[in-house]
């Protein structure tokens, strides 16, 4: 499979990977931080400055406006809502609740609801690209929340029925700031806040104990594998706090070589394997087919770490985020 085509069927798989966006509406970028991922250089170090760890209070609202300008009005904190965007179901959690229905597995993972709780939640059919608008409605749902480049064409059929939410997260900021609009319009402000002070409070520790070892994040279903970079991955965004991270995005049309990767000595390698319909097998296993990939030297010493791709492609959120915060920084030592 041509790499382009990997990197648009990526993106339906994980819905979307972009930076677009920094934190503001009811979230907030870090005070005296500058730069797209909301952080000041520190000179010298290559490092970014640690991020502040102070929450602002929440206020319950009917109202907000999201760091994009979307605004959503409802006449009640909403109760029923459903997921049609992995980040959702990751903000419902962290804020004690569950979706009406969702089309994400990210619920199954233990630090999620668990198989047999998420279980119980109703899946919308149609998959992630189309999801049956009839199916949705039939939850009598008082808010919907999608991503923007996928479900926005399902505003014109949702309106008037019930509210529609277009997100599109693009960094870590981006999530903060949505949990907070979120916390904010069903009132769970005290969950909010405290969900927002555990993950600055993950990533100021991850930070104090960065690492110098040389990391990286490929993702894919065969050997034409991708690298995620911090200007396209939610998740990769965190690696440059927490380690050596020298991978910048090329554009859709563009990735890293195993030559190119083999050169630059890399020390702890994450693997995301993606199935498109059955899973046929771990990716880094298909890369081992190449010869080249047993001289890197995270193969050679026993440093690759396959991940769960829900949490650490599709999550997004602040407990996604924290989960792949302290997987990384355990294999980083």
């Amino acid at each position: 499979m041509p790499r382009t085509a990997l990197r648009v069927r990526r993106w339906a798989a994980i819905a979307v990977l972009g930076s677009l966006l920094a934190g503001c509406g009811t979230g907030e970028a870090d005070t005296g931080q500058t730069g797209a991922a909301g952080a000041a250089a520190v000179p010298g170090s290559g490092a970014a400055a640690r991020t502040a760890t102070d929450v602002r209070p929440i206020e319950a609202a009917t109202r907000i406006t999201d760091a994009r300008g979307v605004t959503v009005s409802l006449p009640k904190p909403p109760e029923k809502i459903v997921c049609l965007v992995a980040l959702c179901d990751d903000i419902l959690v962290e804020l004690g609740m569950s979706p009406a229905a969702t089309n994400s597995q990210v619920l199954a993972h233990p630090d999620f609801l668990g198989e047999e709780e998420a279980a119980r939640v109703p899946v919308v059919p149609g998959g992630f690209l189309s999801p049956e608008v009839e199916a949705i409605l039939s939850h009598r749902p008082d808010l919907v929340i999608g991503l923007e480049d996928t479900h926005g064409k399902l505003a014109p059929a949702l309106k008037g029925a019930t509210a529609f939410w277009p997100v599109q997260p693009g960094s870590w900021q981006d999530s903060v700031g949505y949990l907070r609009n979120l916390a904010a319009l069903t009132g769970r402000t005290e969950q909010g806040e405290k969900a927002e002070k555990a993950f600055r409070t993950r990533l100021a520790r991850a930070e104090e104990t960065r690492s110098d070892r040389t990391a990286l994040i490929v993702f894919g279903s065969d050997e034409n594998f991708g690298v995620a970079t911090p200007e396209t991955d939610v998740a990769a965004g965190l690696f440059p706090k927490i380690s050596h991270y020298p991978w910048k995005s090329r554009g859709i049309d563009g990735s890293y070589s195993l030559e190119e990767i083999l050169a630059r000595d890399v020390d702890v390698l994450f693997v995301e394997t993606l199935s498109f319909g059955a899973p046929n097998g771990r990716l880094s296993d298909k890369l081992a087919k190449n010869p080249l990939w047993s001289r890197i030297p995270a193969v050679r010493n026993g440093k690759v770490v396959e991940v769960d791709s829900e949490v650490w492609a599709k999550g997004r959120g602040t407990r996604s985020l924290g989960l792949v915060l302290d997987e990384a920084t355990a294999a980083l030592r």
